[in-house]
């Protein structure tokens, strides 16, 4: 299996998925590669409902295919652990030639290396009350009307704010997967010292996150490959 030309084919195919996510929200990437803080520009926009709504579902399968790339990337990876306590010097960084460019990464989340757990439930649903206490003094004020529901409508602007920040670590992720491999490796080797460790695998067990049943989208078919690469390099032991 030549895993460097898997990795290469899907990779060059998600960044071309994020760069049309890109120009879907609005944004631009040589904003960011010039060093402006990237936070300080997503928060200040808004998107229609339903064009948010399609660029979190196609960015969630982007970032489930990210995570198997950096899986498949990590499969040599050894790393050497630092001692407890020991944290790296970040002065070097805040301080280097470029001051916007540290505050880009800084203000930039990390990538979640980690899929979401699924959350189970067995309690019964909750039902809203059909009813609302109206208090009043009887002679001195008037029962409070009762709110209407808000209606929610596709042109409604939502704030892009966490979409954006999402875009940007994507991005960055898809730049550096060496390094990205090398955190997964530090993870997997920390996750091994634990003896009762909470997660023993970065992929949750059954579909991806994600995933769809009917391939709608580029990023699906994109999706699928990585996942089962990624299985076929993490073996039988660590998912199922």
């Amino acid at each position: 299996m030549d895993w460097y030309l898997a990795i290469r084919r899907n990779r060059e195919a998600l960044i071309r998925v994020l760069a049309a996510l890109f120009a879907l929200v609005g944004l631009e990437d040589r904003q960011f590669d010039r060093g402006q803080p990237g936070s300080a520009l997503a928060a200040e926009s808004r998107l229609p409902r339903h064009l948010h709504a399609h660029a979190r579902r196609i960015l969630r399968a982007v970032e489930s295919a990210i995570r198997r790339l950096i899986v498949i990337a990590s499969r040599d990876v050894a790393v050497q652990l630092r001692p407890a306590g020991e944290r790296p010097d970040l002065t070097a960084l805040r301080k280097g030639n470029d001051p916007a460019d540290a505050q880009a990464v800084i203000r930039i989340p990390a990538f979640p290396l980690l899929d979401p757990l699924r959350s189970l439930s067995f309690d019964p649903p909750r039902r809203a009350s059909e009813f609302m206490p109206r208090i009043c003094v009887v002679g001195v004020s008037e029962p409070t009307p009762i709110p209407e529901e808000p209606v929610l409508t596709p042109d409604d602007p939502v704030y892009a704010a966490g979409l954006h920040l999402r875009l940007l670590s994507s991005r960055r992720a898809l730049k550096n997967l060496p390094r990205e491999a090398r955190r997964l490796a530090r993870w997997q080797a920390r996750n091994k010292l634990k003896l009762r460790p909470r997660r023993f695998s970065p992929l949750r067990i059954g579909y991806p996150p994600g995933k769809r049943k009917r391939s709608t989208h580029l990023v699906d078919d994109i999706l699928k490959e990585c996942q089962a690469l990624a299985l076929d390099v993490l073996g039988p032991h660590d998912t199922s």
